[in-house]
């Protein structure tokens, strides 16, 4: 059995994918104590082809929306523990041993989550990804400990049991990653690691607007939250064409 299973949902990432899975066979952590699952929508690049020369499984996806790609990696892993990230993401060397370690000193932890930076390192990314990803947990934290409540989908890991038992990701076309928290947390708590760091690129922000991507993502997520609105339909927002 693998300590922990990574899960990355694709669709047409052959310019971003090698990236994210050199970075994920440079782990600190074995590679055999863990395995790296794409889960493909439909690719019609040489995503698959790339991912292959350095996934342990690539499969296509059969499940609704990027969370039901995740959940259908999920449902074929091997590992103790679940990671979620993106192919358009780097991730640091110490990733996977920080969260085996997070969830093996914390036994009442049952879904982690951390920061998000730019890939593209300018000031004005780093500022939007703040606005975005950062800002909130952190004055959330500040507030109460009982206030962590944010599991971003490049940057999240589950106790696989827990995750199950909460019934996987819902298959909301955005904040999918977002909503999970409101039904795990039933079965423990959620720990934000402020040291558990990925590198996600901007290029939503740069294609889209920076203002006006950090004023969707922040209403859809506070809609969600404090509105109760379980039907949020953006089935396209994953698969958007971005360069």
């Amino acid at each position: 059995m693998k300590k922990i299973s990574v899960i990355i949902p694709t669709y047409n990432e052959e310019k971003n994918i090698l990236l994210t899975l050199k970075s994920l066979t440079n782990q600190t952590l074995p590679r055999e104590d863990y395995e790296i699952i794409i889960v493909d929508g439909g690719s019609t690049d040489r995503t698959v082809s790339l991912a292959e020369q350095y996934a342990d499984k690539v499969i296509q996806q059969v499940s609704e929306g990027i969370g039901g790609a995740r959940n259908d990696g999920a449902r074929i892993a091997q590992g103790e523990y679940l990671a979620t990230t993106d192919a358009d993401t780097i991730i640091p060397k110490y990733w996977l041993s920080r969260i085996i370690n997070d969830f093996e000193t914390m036994k009442d932890v049952v879904a982690i989550g951390g920061p998000i930076y730019p890939r593209e390192w300018t000031p004005f990314n780093k500022f939007f990804f703040l606005m975005s990803y950062n800002n909130l947990p952190r004055l959330l934290l500040k507030i109460s400990p009982k206030l962590n409540f944010f599991t971003f989908g490049p940057n999240s890991a589950f106790r696989k049991e827990a995750f199950f038992k909460a019934g996987g990701y819902s298959t909301l076309g955005i904040v999918d990653d977002v909503e999970i928290v409101r039904r795990i947390k039933k079965y423990g708590k959620i720990y934000y690691d402020l040291n558990l760091i990925v590198y996600a690129s901007a290029r939503r922000f740069e294609k889209d607007g920076y203002f006006r991507t950090t004023l969707f993502q922040d209403f859809t997520t506070l809609r969600l939250f404090l509105l109760k609105k379980d039907k949020i339909e953006y089935k396209g927002y994953a698969k958007k064409k971005y360069d």
